[in-house]
């Protein structure tokens, strides 16, 4: 893995089935997503069992959690927005899981592939539309006229409007995909720093020492980030399920 890319590749484990030319394989790419799911299920299965009145330092965090992802969806929608927590814990905890595994040396990250993210994104793309529609009906279209707007560029608003609107599974999902690309990309590089100049001998080894400090700072960097963008992405589905609960505003 001296290329810093393939630590990105998706590999073939083994083969589920064929069904004439189109193969179902289990990658590692699945492997991950699976352990992801399964990491987050024991935890909160396991830290909850107990329902202590007075919570121990696991179900503590579970709960933080909890209220954490619920105030976020109340303040950006509103009560009526609590009907969708399952939907932004989920795609929080999946996230942030997802994210903090890849940090593991050797270990595969998830979000770092567009696949994955865009697959996120339009989940909640179509649930906004599906969710629009279904409770407002034809008034969802409302989303597309902003109030207020003099009728001399209402037109050019409303085409900017449809346009932000079909655009927003792209920028959801490229900012989490390209923010974990990079970063992966940078550590790998530094750390392939550390190793070139710790094999070059005692001078080497002491020139090592910067990149090797860099590695650590961005590492703990990686880890904030790995953080944040579960954040930002939880936040942004929170607002775009608002449209979905109150069109127009």
């Amino acid at each position: 893995m001296a290329d810093p890319i393939h630590q990105f590749q998706i590999n073939k484990l083994f083969t589920i089935a064929k069904i004439g030319p189109l193969e179902i394989a289990f990658t590692n790419s699945a492997l991950y997503m699976i352990l992801a799911v399964t990491v987050i299920c024991a935890f909160l299965i396991g830290s909850t069992r107990a329902r202590a009145l007075v919570p121990g330092r696991l179900q503590s965090v579970s709960e933080t959690l909890y209220e954490f992802v619920a105030d976020m969806i109340r303040g950006a929608t509103g009560p009526e927005g609590m009907q969708f927590f399952p939907l932004v814990f989920s795609l929080f905890a999946f996230i942030l899981v997802a994210n903090v595994l890849g940090l593991i040396p050797f270990a595969f990250t998830v979000t770092s592939h567009l696949i994955i993210t865009a697959a996120l994104a339009l989940l909640v793309f179509l649930t906004v539309i599906i969710a629009g529609f279904w409770k407002h009906g034809v008034r969802f279209l409302k989303i597309f006229v902003p109030s207020g707007i003099p009728m001399y560029i209402l037109p050019l608003i409303t085409v900017m409007e449809v346009f932000s609107f079909f655009v927003r599974p792209v920028s959801h999902s490229v900012r989490l995909f390209a923010n974990m690309l990079a970063g992966h990309i940078t550590l790998k590089v530094f750390a392939g720093f550390v190793i070139m100049l710790g094999a070059a001998g005692v001078l080497g080894m002491f020139g090592a020492i910067l990149p090797l400090a860099l590695t650590i700072a961005l590492t703990a960097l990686e880890l904030l980030v790995a953080v944040l963008q579960a954040y930002v992405f939880a936040i942004l589905t929170c607002i775009y399920l608002n449209d979905a609960l109150h069109p127009g505003h």
